[in-house]
């Protein structure tokens, strides 16, 4: 049988394994670079408000982070990850996002030392959006690239389940952000300056550099593209006609984008309903806790739940949760803003894996084209912010509405063309039928020829 022909089916990972044992170091260093980048990420949204107070630029120029973060860094160069990865593998993509991120935190340094001798806010502020940029270049390099990894890894039937599974160590580094910037950040003298920001951000770039030198000397098994094809006969076809990817990743985009924003002017909200900044960063840690709570929650759900009826429910479920934030006030509001997160939490993962399933040769320009959709968290803080200065910080959450309700919807197209299955016993058991009725697995003759041929011609080809 082909080995990526079961990657229709999401089975039972309690009883068909994760991971081979061979995967095993390949998977625990990979898996730290979700902890890695949920870090960084933890730290940008508290960054905004700490910029706002410091530089005392608005609300709409703080989000110049994010329109770097992930316009440049994810949109612009997460096609050049996936090009790097298709002709140089994994493991020389990870080792060169893991060089460009820790460049850029070791920026931080001189631009954090300029904010203390220059008056001139707009060239410091500017200073801070260049380095953002060069860490989520690095940024973007490991998600195409750890994303794509953990999924194709054997066997790709538990491909939802073992990417919800890594994903759930980013979620514990997102939260370990605002704990910092809590403490460091907007109390005593700190308050007011940036210089603990140079600290945390050279220690971020050691971290950098001690992984990339783990992932130089570790052998990580490579998947070739040839080993993902769904069936010997499958056609080669351009990207753009992949239908699954193509939705994906404006779903993701949409995914993204409301993230972002609600995590861009959380503190606002907070603080709009009279917590001083140092609890709303302690609120925003607490919220990315019961984020951390909902991706192994997710795990565990998605054992037994097929992963499109559970990212429906989710977003279903997001949609009340985001008109109540948009509505609500004061601590009340609060709370909806912090639990939107918990259902949040197995979005992004889910949506990767179902739109990067069965992309045989196209699986790693497939996986940087859903990466490249995290530009949506470029393009929708600032529009949020444009609205928050014109009103307030509640009226501009309505704009996250529409994004959930998007996710629900593809949610149910792709359950569809997967088979209407509600539970992963069923899908793989229709699988299975399948496989039974066209032959495969059985021993036909010339199988093994077919697979050698398309696999020595995937290689003369690339």
């Amino acid at each position: 049988m082909p080995s990526g022909a079961s990657g229709n089916a999401t089975a039972n990972p309690f009883k068909v394994g994760l991971f081979p044992w061979h995967f095993l170091t390949a998977f625990i260093l990979v898996t730290s670079l979700f902890f890695l980048w949920g870090f960084a990420y933890g730290l940008l949204d508290v960054l905004n408000k700490h910029f706002q107070n410091v530089l005392g630029i608005t609300k709409l120029k703080s989000t110049g982070l994010q329109v770097a973060y992930f316009g440049f860094g994810y949109f612009c160069f997460s096609p050049v990850a996936g090009e790097v990865m298709k002709r140089r593998g994994y493991k020389f993509t990870i080792v060169m996002g893991l060089g460009l991120f820790s460049l850029g935190a070791i920026m931080f340094w001189p631009c954090a030392k300029f904010s203390m001798t220059s008056n001139n806010k707009n060239a410091v502020f500017g200073g801070f959006v260049v380095c953002t940029g060069v860490i989520a270049s690095g940024l973007a390099s490991l998600e195409v690239a750890a994303n794509s990894y953990i999924s194709v890894m054997p066997p790709v039937s538990v491909s939802s389940f073992r990417l919800q599974l890594s994903q759930a160590f980013n979620g514990v580094a997102q939260f370990a952000g605002p704990f910092i910037a809590a403490k460091y950040f907007f109390r005593g003298e700190n308050a007011n300056n940036l210089t603990n920001v140079q600290w945390v951000y050279l220690a971020v770039a050691i971290v950098g550099v001690i992984l990339a030198l783990l992932f130089i000397f570790t052998k990580l098994p490579e998947v070739e593209e040839a080993d993902l094809v769904a069936d010997e006969l499958q056609e080669r076809r351009p990207l753009w006609r992949e239908t699954r990817a193509i939705t994906g990743f404006i779903t993701q985009f949409f995914y993204v984008a409301a993230q972002v924003t609600i995590g861009t002017l959380f503190l606002n909200y907070t603080h709009d309903a009279g917590f001083e900044d140092h609890r709303g960063s302690e609120l925003l840690s607490y919220a990315l806790i019961l984020f951390t709570v909902g991706r192994f929650l997710g795990v565990a759900l998605l054992a037994v739940i097929a992963a499109p009826v559970l990212l429906g429910i989710y977003a279903a479920i997001a949609v009340v949760v985001a008109i109540l934030i948009a509505t609500l006030h004061g601590t009340a509001g609060v709370a909806m803003i912090m639990l939107i997160m918990f259902f949040e939490s197995i979005m992004f993962p889910i949506i990767f894996a179902l739109a990067t399933k069965n992309l045989g040769y196209n699986t790693r320009r497939g996986s940087s084209l859903v990466i490249m959709a995290i530009v949506g968290g470029a393009v929708y803080p600032p529009c949020q912010a444009a609205i928050a200065d014109r009103w307030n910080t509640h009226v501009s959450f309505w704009i996250i509405v529409p994004n959930f309700i998007i996710i629900a919807v593809w949610s149910v197209y792709i359950w569809h063309i997967d088979g209407r299955h509600f539970t992963t016993s069923s899908e793989a058991q229709a699988v299975r039928d399948d496989e039974s009725n066209r032959g495969v697995g059985s021993g036909e003759e010339g199988f093994d020829d077919v697979k050698a041929g398309a696999e020595i011609e995937h290689r003369e080809k690339y």
